[in-house]
């Protein structure tokens, strides 16, 4: 029998992370999605969670911080 999200607590979620470095949740039971991958931790859904809000603390995608810090940096030449 497979899990389903709403039959309670015992879901193990991977923190997942894709090439922006944007990070998500995804059950242990589930097949990874293209473009993501396990970046470490694995837990509850709170944990998982809570451990995203301490480390996820610029939400813009790795490209726009880059194009942003490459204009900065053409501004002040």
């Amino acid at each position: 029998m497979e899990w389903k999200e709403n039959e309670g607590d015992a879901i193990i979620y991977h923190i997942v992370v894709n090439h922006q470095e944007q990070y998500s949740i995804w059950p242990s039971y589930k097949e990874m999605p293209g473009g993501w991958r396990v970046a470490g931790k694995s837990g509850d859904k709170d944990e998982c969670l809570a451990y995203i809000k301490e480390i996820w603390t610029d939400m813009r995608a790795l490209s726009l911080r880059k194009h942003m810090k490459q204009d900065k940096a053409r501004q002040a030449k």
